[in-house]
């Protein structure tokens, strides 16, 4: 009786110890196909059955950011490697390996293998990153921080429109300077200098600021600095092509 009495204190454990991701939608092998071929985008995270640490709380933060959002699915599937080894199949059908718990999935509807997010770093498994990755690969709106949304949609019709429609678009995006409250005035003065140095240099600008604020990134800054280049890196993506990323 005792080893049975502990397997029920241990299994209570990782449950009491396990966190909520609350607007997560659970999964298994029974429902994943069916509801997720019912998204535009389902971003999954395959991971150990009672999950729980700094990874999954940052992968909690995308759920709950991102509640009002109807195409974008954000769910999760928990593997158990004892007993019936429940959903262990899609952990197979995707080639996802314990080791590399908690993994992320994009599934795109149409289309049968889903995108994978790499964190080349522990630290680069957040929120933000990862919300960046949906927004490379999909036309589902989220906001990062530094971004507007009304100047996201401008940054939207700038990228695709010729150089008259273009300069329409950057005195649009001026009276947005002039009428917004001040704490956003300074990120609504990145969309227009992105906008001027464009028009000025062309399309090659994003790409040549992006490598730029990249390598700035990778240096030791103070704290304020690097959230300031975050910030223009998040209003950068909102110029960029998907197809280029």
């Amino acid at each position: 009786m005792l080893p049975f009495y502990l397997l029920l204190v241990f299994l209570g454990l990782h449950v009491s110890i396990a966190e909520d991701c609350k607007g997560c939608v659970p999964l298994d092998s029974y429902s994943f196909d069916k509801v997720i071929s019912k998204f535009k985008a389902a971003l999954v995270k395959f991971d150990v059955a009672f999950p729980y640490g700094e990874k999954h709380e940052q992968f909690g933060k995308i759920a709950a950011a991102t509640k009002d959002s109807p195409d974008l699915l954000v769910a999760e599937v928990g593997i158990k490697d004892y007993g019936n080894k429940d959903n262990s199949d899609l952990a197979k059908r995707y080639d996802i390996k314990k080791e590399n718990f908690p993994a992320v999935r994009l599934f795109l509807q149409g289309k049968t293998e889903p995108l994978k997010f790499i964190a080349e770093k522990d630290e680069d498994f957040n929120a933000n990153n990862i919300k960046r990755f949906v927004r490379a690969k999909t036309d589902i709106y989220l906001g990062l921080p530094g971004c507007i949304e009304q100047l996201d949609k401008l940054a939207e019709e700038f990228k695709t429109a010729n150089e008259k429609d273009r300069k329409e678009i950057l005195n649009r995006a001026k009276i947005y300077e002039q009428t917004l409250p001040e704490e956003q005035r300074a990120a609504t003065k990145v969309y227009v200098k992105t906008m001027e140095r464009i028009l000025e240099r062309g399309d090659i600008f994003i790409q040549t600021e992006e490598t730029r604020i990249s390598g700035l990134l990778k240096e030791n800054l103070p704290t304020e600095k690097k959230r300031a280049m975050e910030n223009r890196r998040n209003i950068l993506q909102s110029f960029t092509h998907r197809d280029e990323l």
